[in-house]
């Protein structure tokens, strides 16, 4: 499954919401400028519930775009290493969006955004239709691969983290139908098997 990477400019933003990435599954970079000596306890808590997947950068050196170049470094070194990852600045820096049209004219897939919560995935909770819901879900089971769930509850659970949990058993058992009329998923007996688009 591809990895999502989020880079924080921590000079320009503050999250207030990080925890909201826990639920699912984003590796997350926070740059530090060098002279910025403290960190608030409620990033420090959010970061450590990330366990593995959270991390602190203290730049070096001062400069009107010293971070800025930091994160655009993170970004070269790790689509090096994961070329079909999708990449999140966090920042309200109007400097980095020539960067950002650059990656995608070289396919990659990156945006900044002034806030965790615009991130695409984590806007979910939200969406009214009910194709853009099914589509989400799509999406999401496509990059599953093998690891797709196999039984109709174990689905159930997948679609609500997907919302951050925010639906009742009763929406649940309407998506899942409503993937199987649109011939999405086949159960039987409570096993689920797939024909998701290519």
């Amino acid at each position: 499954m591809p990895s999502n990477f989020v880079l924080i400019d921590f000079e320009n933003v503050h999250p207030k919401n990080l925890e909201l990435l826990a639920k699912h599954p984003f590796k997350v970079y926070v740059f530090v400028g060098e002279n910025q000596a403290k960190i608030p306890f409620d990033l420090a808590d959010s970061m450590q519930l990330l366990g593995k997947e959270a991390r602190y950068i203290k730049i070096t050196g001062n400069g009107q775009n010293a971070l800025d170049f930091h994160i655009a470094y993170y970004i070269g070194l790790l689509a090096a290493q994961e070329s079909d990852a999708s990449f999140y600045i966090i920042s309200k820096d109007k400097g980095f969006d020539p960067l950002v049209r650059h990656l995608k004219t070289q396919r990659m897939r990156v945006q900044r955004i002034k806030d965790l919560g615009e991130i695409p995935v984590l806007q979910l909770s939200k969406s009214t239709s009910v194709d853009e819901q099914i589509a989400a879900i799509v999406k999401n089971l496509g990059g599953r691969g093998q690891s797709r769930p196999r039984k109709v509850k174990t689905l159930q659970n997948t679609i609500n983290a997907l919302f951050t949990k925010k639906l009742d058993p009763s929406e649940l058992n309407a998506l899942v139908k409503e993937l199987q009329q649109r011939k999405l998923i086949v159960v039987d007996q409570g096993n689920v098997s797939y024909k998701l688009p290519q």
